[in-house]
């Protein structure tokens, strides 16, 4: 049998421990904190969103770049994981929002340990508390508690670079780049980004939501919900936007992105509203007219001229396009995930290393993008099961 040994303990390498044929392989997996699928526990904080119901091309729509991540999806898919998860009693549901979650009894900890639970019972040696430093003279994996463990196959699934206390702080990043594979810089991806506030608005609106609102920038359309935070802006809507933004702000110092308050009405259903509101006082109009809240109202009042309020086209215009400024991205370690990894010039179609021979790396490690929305699951699912077919069949290709 030949020796597998998977770095990291995370969706990508669980997936694959579950699929890996441990008739083949004598697999370890090695994970650098007490308990494995800390950030998996972490991501289902507010609701363990898997995956998302949509149709397989909407869904590689929303990957990026999306030539990369199209034929791990389709050979994975949201349904398929749906179904994976039902064959090991995990029972799903789908939310009003069509994000797909475990059946409401389950907490995330008990998903994660029928995984577990499942990997072990294939006999599969867990190594925890057992951090990775590099590769030795002999270029086996040498580890901080342990000897170096010769492998002929190894696969890296060490995440990124956020939520470093789940163990994803990147540290291995130069040991990839010593060995000659090019890394690109870690950057914040789903994540707050920097707002200027007037100190009065803030101190009235911080933690308020904006519900049901769209956002644009540079032609690219979210809709969802945003969060004012001290800081700035956060929340769906704006994770979905966050590669391009971040891609504009390397070479500038703010972008400016466009809010639609009321993404549902058209401006001319929206114009007929105002002229037949019968009402002299704008605040009033816009509060029982246009149902706008005071949050909405605030951040109106904040981005548009004064004389703007005079002149109701002008007003109603905005309403669907308020031009919000961005000084700069939320930082790392706040991030829901990041941006950069192995570039994916380094491994083949197949995750392997072209420079680190019998080496493989999946999950965060590699340059992708997600939003979040269980997309970011599925897609380190996806990579996690299709990397396990393809080492299953390894001997017929050869």
């Amino acid at each position: 049998m030949k020796k597998l040994t998977i770095i990291g303990g995370g969706p990508a390498a669980l997936m694959l421990a579950a699929e890996l044929d441990t008739r083949k392989y004598k697999v370890t997996l090695c994970e650098r904190k007490k308990t494995m699928g800390r950030k998996f526990l972490v991501a289902g904080e507010g609701g363990l969103n898997l995956t998302y119901n949509s149709s397989i091309e909407e869904l590689i729509k929303r990957y990026f770049p999306s030539d990369f991540m199209a034929p791990i999806i389709r050979q994975f898919t949201n349904a398929d994981l749906i179904s994976w998860l039902n064959t090991h009693d995990i029972p799903t549901f789908i939310g009003s929002s069509n994000r797909v979650f475990p059946e409401l009894e389950l907490k995330p900890i008990e998903v994660l340990n029928k995984i577990l639970g499942f990997i072990a019972a294939r006999e599969i040696e867990f190594k925890l508390n057992t951090k990775w430093v590099g590769w030795d003279t002999e270029g086996d994996l040498s580890f901080e508690e342990i000897e170096a463990i010769q492998s002929d196959i190894v696969v890296f699934a060490m995440g990124g670079s956020s939520w470093k206390v789940t163990g994803s702080d990147g540290g291995w990043k130069k040991l990839f780049e010593d060995r000659g594979v090019h890394v690109q810089p870690f950057r914040a991806a789903n994540c707050a980004f920097e707002i200027d506030w007037d100190k009065d608005f803030i101190e009235q609106h911080e933690g308020k939501p904006l519900k049901n609102i769209a956002l644009t920038y540079a032609n690219h359309f979210s809709t969802g919900e945003l969060v004012i935070s001290k800081f700035g802006l956060e929340g769906n809507a704006i994770y979905a936007l966050s590669q391009k933004i971040q891609d504009k702000l390397l070479t500038e110092e703010s972008v400016v992105i466009h809010l639609d308050l009321k993404p549902t009405m058209t401006v001319e259903q929206l114009r007929a509203k105002y002229k037949n509101a019968g009402r002299s006082k704008v605040t009033d109009i816009l509060k029982k007219d246009l149902n706008l809240d005071r949050t909405s109202i605030g951040l109106l009042k904040q981005f548009t001229a004064k004389d703007t309020f005079s002149n109701p086209d002008l007003l109603v215009e905005t309403i669907k396009s308020v031009p919000v400024t961005i000084k700069s991205a939320g930082g790392l370690d706040e991030a829901i995930s990041t941006l950069g990894g192995i570039a994916l010039e380094e491994i083949d179609e197949n995750f392997q290393c072209k420079k680190i021979p019998n080496t493989y790396a999946i999950g965060e490690m590699i340059d992708w993008y997600a939003p979040t929305g269980g997309y970011l699951l599925q897609g380190c699912f996806s990579m996690g099961f299709v990397l396990a077919k393809y080492l299953n069949g390894l001997d017929e290709k050869e």
